[in-house]
């Protein structure tokens, strides 16, 4: 046989098998989100017609934590593709080069977005707040502010807080009565650490932390807390999908911003891109807020909706008087030090 010929031969048999690797490594896109109910109503508005568009996807939960993406990126063997990340990992991962840059002429332009939800790396997801839960069928007086919270005497029962610094050390300054408008400029100070701490230590054995989304809900349907922290949307999905009767309290609410990020290095960035523009869809953002009670990204949304779905909203202008926006820049330059401080006094 001639050396062309084998080397003919050569090529054939390493373009197959590259060919026949690529096919075993090739996936179908994966998108990754929070679990529970706010999943639930995903897979219904945007998962399962963004499918029927002719693209296969799969999807997947997680609990947060930019580490678990820097692994995933790192070891470059990621099985994910679009995740919905909190401000402080849109933030860090964006710095550290975690995600794709966000190519905004794909999904509509940057002036189909709120402002806010416009960034570098992401694309807004929906703004939620983290209020005060509580069964109205066990509480008759109902509680007005994080003040009522930490009054166990006048509302017996265990509290439920997200665990972590970040939220708890905000709900304890303004139940000590700072007002929500001078939270972090308290916060920033040494004195106003130390106030908050000292604030939770007046109910440090009646609290009981809770880590994903689904379970203030649960916590309160099992009679379990007899207030909780919560995202306002598992409120309002309790009460639309399990006949519960929760309430919240919007005053002292802690808003923010979640997004859409393109983890680095993904093999399916144009599937992830027709994901983004349908999920960025005004009629499609419609959809999922009369599912769960969270504002979305894109501005015209909110034209599509009821009133009566804009006032359970965390945007409407009732229920933004009183809240505050979580601050991503205290968070990003405080995070590693006050969660080293929580866990020590949590395991005190």
């Amino acid at each position: 046989m001639s050396k062309k010929k084998v080397a003919l031969g050569f090529v054939a048999t390493f373009t197959a098998l590259t060919a026949l690797a690529s096919a075993a490594s090739a996936r179908d896109l994966t998108v990754v989100s929070w679990g529970g109910a706010y999943q639930e109503v995903q897979k219904k508005v945007y998962f399962g017609p963004f499918k029927e568009t002719g693209t296969p996807m799969n999807d997947e939960s997680w609990d947060g934590g930019v580490g678990v993406l820097r692994a995933k990126v790192q070891g470059g063997a990621s099985t994910w593709d679009v995740v919905q990340v909190e401000s402080e990992e849109l933030a860090l991962g964006c710095d550290e080069g975690l995600y794709e840059k966000m190519n905004f002429s794909k999904i509509g332009g940057e002036d189909s977005y709120l402002p806010s939800t416009v960034n570098a790396c992401g694309v807004g997801a929906i703004v939620y707040d983290f209020v005060l839960g509580y069964d109205k069928d066990k509480l008759k007086d109902a509680p007005k502010s994080w003040a009522d919270f930490f009054d166990t005497k006048k509302y017996p029962g265990k509290r439920g807080l997200r665990q972590g610094a970040k939220t708890t050390l905000e709900i304890a300054l303004m139940a000590d009565g700072v007002a929500p408008a001078d939270v972090y400029k308290v916060l920033g100070t040494e004195a106003g650490i130390d106030r908050a701490f000292k604030k939770l230590d007046t109910i440090k054995n009646d609290i009981v932390w809770w880590k994903a989304g689904a379970q203030p809900p649960q916590l309160l349907a099992s009679g379990e807390v007899a207030m909780t922290s919560v995202y306002n949307g598992r409120i309002d999905a309790a009460n639309k999908n399990e006949k519960k009767n929760f309430g919240m309290v919007w005053n002292g609410a802690l808003y923010t911003v979640d997004s859409w990020v393109i983890l680095k290095g993904s093999p399916n960035v144009d599937a992830a891109y027709k994901f983004l523009n349908f999920v960025g869809k005004p009629e499609n953002q419609a959809k999922l807020s009369e599912g769960i009670a969270y504002g979305t990204s894109n501005k015209k949304a909110p034209s599509l909706l009821p009133k009566a779905v804009l006032a359970d909203l965390p945007t409407a202008p009732d229920n933004m008087k009183n809240a505050i926006e979580i601050n991503t820049d205290f968070w990003l330059e405080n995070i590693d030090r006050l969660t080293e401080r929580f866990n020590k006094w949590a395991a005190k």
